[in-house]
């Protein structure tokens, strides 16, 4: 069997924020740094104030993109009143992906302890796009790629990963009716 070459993914970035721009945004430019160091692309980065619509349009405008095929939001999902993030996304995900949460708060556990229940992280799949709703710590950013994204992010990760499978997102769109 011969050896997988690394394929390169188009990502966006959106920092959810009403106080930080592109030039202060620490968590943002946290995960740039590492999509690009890891030999991906990095389709887009912006950044949207804490509003539902807001960030729905934005995420729901870059899941149409063919050139976009992981989203990754940092913010915005706290308890605070101006955290929406999660109530923004989670409703339009045509697919949850409830382990992502569940391996973010073990790895985030290992770190900060039981203060990691203080973020709703969460992920799923929007117009064969996967989206993946980070806390807005640099720290969250790091554990989230360095611990679950980096390596499913890579073709070469055995035994599967979700590049093999983004071919495949929109096959019930393909489907012929009867």
């Amino acid at each position: 069997m011969s050896e997988r070459h690394f394929i390169p993914v188009n990502i966006a970035v959106l920092t959810v924020s009403d106080t930080r721009t592109l030039e202060d945004d620490k968590s943002g430019q946290t995960l740039a740094e590492r999509i690009e160091t890891a030999g991906h692309i990095l389709a887009a980065r912006d950044i949207v104030r804490d509003d539902v619509e807001r960030i729905r349009e934005k995420v729901l405008e870059w899941s149409r993109n063919k050139g976009i095929d992981v989203i990754i939001t940092t913010g915005g999902t706290g308890f605070t009143g101006r955290d929406v993030t999660p109530e923004a996304l989670e409703p339009i995900f045509e697919k949850r992906m409830d382990g992502f949460s569940e391996v973010f708060h073990r790895i985030s556990y290992d770190k900060i302890g039981t203060s990691t229940i203080q973020s709703r992280a969460t992920g799923g799949v929007l117009n064969a796009t996967f989206v993946f709703v980070l806390p807005g710590s640099p720290g969250a950013c790091r554990d989230a790629w360095d611990g679950i994204l980096k390596a499913q992010l890579d073709y070469r990760h055995k035994p599967c990963n979700f590049v093999e499978i983004m071919p495949r997102l929109d096959e019930h769109l393909r489907r012929q009716k009867n």
